[in-house]
């Protein structure tokens, strides 16, 4: 049912909403932390569980649990991955990009910030990133983006390639969340369009996502909708699953926002 809300109520929800964004805002860090320094270090051996190599067009998908971390590296050249992510202990749990950029006051997610779930706990801390440029609103290609893009072309999307995905997790597309597309410079004009804005890549970037739940994770390498090359190239991308080193006690991602605080400490009642 539809309530018609009086303009007192409005303004004072408005004030209200002004009053909290001010508290989040001097709270929070006045920019990010610079990007993680080229090339990318090498991991310890001993820290490595798993690497894998997403071929362009394909997908990966595998079982994260807490304190481990995500390499994803364009060692091969520049393409856009696109990340999805489950709890992996109930999966109606799942990655939530509105909440992301709401409670961080942000769209420019970068070394330092984190991604949220949709019932407030923190998913990700990232805690390297040499790009900082990723796109958390626009969404993966679909077959009909990459059939308008690529005409005449045979190729692969991401909307299909994590249905394919959920699929072999016991899930199926409505239980597949907004992507958070890694490696790719959207911006936002004035008038709420997306535009692609600069180079995909500083040459071989990689970002690390540090796993602050158990989670089941999903990967696609396919071009962005408004990646400009006519060309439909997507190159392969490395992956490492390793043991991140431990949290230390100011660990920025724990503790850059109030809305960050607060996540963490619902994270620890399920985790209790």
């Amino acid at each position: 049912m539809h309530v018609r809300r009086s303009a007192e109520e409005i303004a004072a929800n408005r004030q209200r909403y002004e009053e909290h964004q001010k508290k989040g805002l001097e709270f929070a860090p006045k920019a990010l932390p610079s990007a993680s320094a080229l090339p990318a270090p090498a991991i310890q051996p001993s820290a490595i569980i798993h690497q894998e190599t997403i071929p362009g067009g394909w997908y990966w998908w595998t079982l994260l649990k807490r304190g481990e971390a995500l390499r994803i590296d364009q060692q091969d050249g520049a393409s856009t991955v696109a990340l999805i992510a489950w709890n992996a202990a109930d999966t109606s749990e799942r990655l939530n990009l509105v909440d992301t950029v709401k409670v961080q006051w942000t769209t420019a997610l970068g070394k330092g910030r984190v991604i949220f779930s949709d019932m407030g706990r923190v998913m990700f801390s990232m805690i390297e990133d040499s790009s900082g440029a990723h796109d958390c609103l626009m969404g993966g290609s679909t077959a009909a983006s990459n059939a308008a893009r690529y005409p005449g072309a045979k190729t692969r999307n991401t909307r299909d390639n994590f249905i394919l995905a959920a699929g072999k997790l016991g899930l199926d597309r409505r239980d597949i969340p907004a992507v958070l597309n890694l490696f790719a410079p959207v911006q936002i004009d004035d008038a709420g369009g997306f535009h692609w804005r600069g180079k995909p890549s500083n040459g071989a970037d990689y970002a690390e996502l540090r796993a602050e739940m158990d989670m089941l994770a999903g990967l696609s390498n396919c071009p962005h909708p408004l990646d400009p090359n006519p060309v439909y190239a997507p190159a392969p991308v490395a992956v490492t699953r390793f043991r991140a080193a431990a949290r230390a006690a100011d660990d920025l991602a724990r503790t850059a926002t109030a809305e960050a605080v607060r996540g963490f400490e619902n994270n620890a009642m399920m985790q209790a």
